[in-house]
């Protein structure tokens, strides 16, 4: 598959009214009665002055997020300014705000080639946050566009961030590594793009080796018969009604003295059309994203062996099409996961936790640190939380506070949510160890419930429903486009960084 280039960003030391660049933005914030405070340091009080009334004159108010063009003006050698609202002191200290804003600026200004961000760094962690998402917001998916790729205006191509100095070599590395985690994201946003009949799971297996490839990564895929040699009968129910046999890949990154091990898996369920217990077709088509777990998995083993952290890291993709065929598995079906114990299948549609409970049963036997796994598994998560926010589910406490501690670093919305000891009973089967749905109290919740039963006793893990935030189905904001947004990448970036760090004794 052809990837979406992500934008090239440097670091500069030129003066903002002198840079060569094709559009510069620069800060905006609200003063009092009607005017508006230039932020952007470097500039003269009469540059400042003229910048101010010219965007006062076109309704600029300096509200975060706000955007507002004027041709360059005398004293400034670009011939574009655009000046990005980044809000009161509050805002300005809010990293998430600054994204968010800085995302709106770049998106704004595609069909732009050259693009230099003059705005007020207070430290180096600024600085990256405003590098991470101008490199986020220049995206746009067009690898199956033909005719209507004309009509479309490319994202901005090169990125400068203007610098009060000249960059450090510490600099240069630290927006380095965020290029890294960039790419990421947008090659997780490329998969979760792709239109389900350009990836079944044996080309999205193909798909994480060639995302690893010229990495130090073991890449091992299971076939349809070597998933039945493992016992993976979650897998196998799950795919047997397509004509696309499933896979299991697995990613291994082990660098030489890692102490710590963080095993990741990821739900892949290329397409789901329910299976027997089949969809409605109204928006069926947004299902292509059922694989955005699997995607994030893929996409944050590969940052993370792109920076070379010092923590081993399993990366696990199960994968199937969920299908209803003369070989789809039915409801009432009795399968048995890997591991020995057995579900009643009530509800086909219900099936990426059945292909979670095999790769979260072989994640566990290499007894990880921790284990976390991420999915769109319920509709239940985006009634309760809305479609922005991920639920994070948890048998430790204590693993639960750190995802949720570096979900917020990354810049991704999480909420922690428990799980019900009182939910478990709905799940009991008349005929099997236990059913795959329970009632509709707690979807989400009893999901989460059902992948506990597949944890052996003692082994940290974490579940991560992104039902919601995986996939876009609105206007593109922030530095979030429409379709896929490549949501858990930061965040497994994050937790894998903490665990590489050294202990105290």
């Amino acid at each position: 598959m052809t990837l979406t280039p992500t934008s090239r960003i440097v670091l500069s030391d030129s003066k903002p009214h002198a840079a060569a660049t094709d559009a510069l933005v620069v800060g905006l914030a609200p003063a009092r009665g009607k005017k508006v405070e230039i932020l952007t340091p470097g500039l003269s009080a009469a540059v400042r002055a003229r910048l101010a009334d010219a965007f006062v004159a076109m309704g600029a108010k300096g509200t975060v997020g706000e955007v507002t063009r004027i041709p360059g003006v005398t004293g400034i050698a670009a011939p574009l300014v655009v000046g990005l609202g980044l809000g009161d002191e509050s805002k300005q200290a809010d990293a998430e705000a600054l994204r968010r804003a800085v995302g709106d600026a770049v998106r704004s200004l595609a069909g732009t080639r050259r693009v230099a961000l003059a705005l007020p760094l207070a430290d180096d962690d600024a600085l990256l946050t405003v590098a991470i998402a101008a490199q986020l917001a220049a995206y746009d998916f067009v690898a199956f566009r033909q005719d209507s790729k004309k009509d479309r205006k490319a994202p901005v191509h090169s990125l400068t961030v203007l610098l009060a100095e000249a960059p450090t070599a510490e600099q240069k590395k630290a927006v380095k590594d965020v290029t890294a985690v960039a790419q990421a994201v947008n090659l997780t946003r490329d998969l979760v793009n792709t239109p389900p009949n350009a990836l079944p799971p044996a080309a999205l297996a193909n798909a994480a080796a060639a995302a690893v490839e010229g990495l130090p990564v073991e890449v091992t895929i299971w076939d349809e018969l070597d998933l039945v040699r493992e016992e993976c009968g979650g897998i196998l129910a799950v795919g047997q009604g397509s004509t696309n046999p499933p896979r299991l890949t697995r990613l291994a990154y082990s660098p030489e003295g890692a102490t710590a091990h963080l095993a990741l898996v990821g739900k892949g369920i290329t397409f789901d059309t329910g299976g027997i217990s089949i969809k409605p077709a109204a928006n069926m088509d947004e299902m292509k994203s059922d694989m955005a777990g699997a995607a994030a998995v893929i996409g944050a083993v590969s940052a993370i062996a792109s920076l070379g952290l010092p923590v081993r890291v399993t990366g696990w993709v199960p994968s199937a099409e969920n299908m209803p065929s003369g070989t789809a598995q039915r409801p009432g079906d009795v399968i048995r996961i890997r591991g020995g114990k057995t579900v009643e299948v009530l509800n086909t549609d219900a099936e990426g936790r059945l292909i979670l409970a095999d790769a979260i049963v072989m994640a566990a036997e290499e007894k990880p640190d921790l284990i976390i796994d991420i999915a769109t598994l319920t509709g239940a998560a985006i009634i309760a939380l809305g479609a922005r926010t991920a639920g994070v589910m948890s048998n430790d406490d204590d693993a639960r506070a750190s995802v949720v501690a570096a979900a917020g670093l990354a810049g991704e919305t999480v909420w922690p949510m428990p799980l019900p000891d009182d939910l478990r009973p709905a799940l009991d089967s008349g005929t099997a160890d236990i059913a795959n749905i329970g009632d509709r109290k707690g979807g989400m919740l009893s999901a989460g419930v059902f992948l506990r039963e597949f944890v052996p006793a003692g082994q940290p893990w974490v579940h991560i429903d992104i039902a919601g935030p995986s996939f876009n189905d609105g206007s593109a904001y922030g530095y979030t486009p429409k379709g896929g947004t490549g949501s858990g990448v930061r965040t497994f970036v994050q937790v894998a960084a903490e665990m590489a760090q050294p202990t105290e004794d």
